[in-house]
């Protein structure tokens, strides 16, 4: 994939860097999409911005972790015995997502993995799950259960199931409706988890009504965002945002906005000229399309 030109190039870079850090060509690539909450912690819809992971096979029990956002912090880690102590920070959790497989069956004899993502914390979404989940695809398929290779192109309904069932251990504080979107949304609609458990998707199409998904996100320290992001709001509100709800349910960094197609750049310019005026950091403006599920990407 790293040197075929009609590939996307993202998946290209991934697929590369993990050539280049590690000297493997890639097994098989999978991209995760970064998910949202609609206003509601049991509604949820997948953006079209990804976590990519390429994979590799290894026999040897270890597994070597490297990062196009951390690139002198690749490491090399043992998937059974002692955890080592000095984990870099970046890999923790990853980390502790590849011994959970390891432990389950999947990719125990070992694994090099390149993972990239398309947002930074600065966004606001949570960048966990769609990470945790390309990670966890990528080893199935490479590896299959018990070690052996995946039929097909993995990633099949019964490996997800399993796949979330094994993060749901392996992180427990994730968040359980944005993992189901990671795994398991359309393209346009959203999904919704009942009280049972039992996931629905339901009509969410902002391009058919006439409006777009626009991410607004504060810049500067949380001090400025404290008062820069509710202020970011009103202005929006006043030059026509249709709704707008929090990003992430647990930091205040951004929110979501469906803005009509003839006021989105009146709503731009409006938050941008108070800011300037004010001498303070303009918000960034992400467009968000409505996306599907994890996928390997051929």
């Amino acid at each position: 994939m790293a040197r075929r030109a009609t590939a996307d190039p993202l998946f290209r870079l991934v697929a590369y860097a993990l050539e280049a850090a590690h000297g493997r060509l890639p097994a098989a690539v999978w991209s995760a999409p970064h998910a949202f909450h609609l206003g509601s912690p049991a509604l949820v819809a997948a953006a079209g911005w990804p976590v990519a992971a390429a994979a590799a096979a290894r026999t040897d029990g270890l597994v070597r972790l490297s990062s196009l956002s951390h690139p002198a912090q690749s490491c090399a880690l043992p998937l059974s015995g002692t955890r080592p102590t000095d984990v870099p920070d970046w890999a923790g959790r990853p980390y502790a997502v590849l011994r959970a497989l390891a432990e389950a069956g999947y990719g125990r004899r070992g694994t090099d993995l390149h993972v990239h993502g398309t947002l930074t914390a600065a966004a606001g979404l949570s960048l966990a799950e769609p990470a945790d989940c390309a990670v966890a695809l990528a080893v199935a398929d490479v590896h299959g259960p018990d070690g052996e290779p995946e039929e097909g192109p993995g990633g099949g309904s019964d490996v997800r199931a399993r796949i979330a069932e094994i993060l749901r251990e392996a992180a427990p504080h994730g968040d359980e409706a944005l993992r189901g979107a990671v795994l398991y949304a359309r393209p346009g609609p959203a999904l919704l988890t009942g009280k049972d458990g039992r996931r629905r998707h339901v009509p969410f199409a902002p391009d058919g009504s006439g409006a777009r998904l626009v991410l607004m996100a504060a810049r500067g320290g949380p001090r400025g965002r404290g008062s820069d992001l509710p202020r970011a709001v009103e202005c929006a509100r006043v030059a026509g945002a249709l709704s707008i709800w929090p990003a992430g349910e647990r930091a205040p960094r951004s929110v979501l906005m469906l803005l009509p197609e003839d006021r989105r750049t009146a709503v731009r310019r409006a938050v941008a000229e108070d800011f300037h005026a004010r001498r303070r950091p303009v918000p960034r403006f992400l467009n968000i399309a409505v996306a599907g599920a994890a996928r390997r990407e051929d």
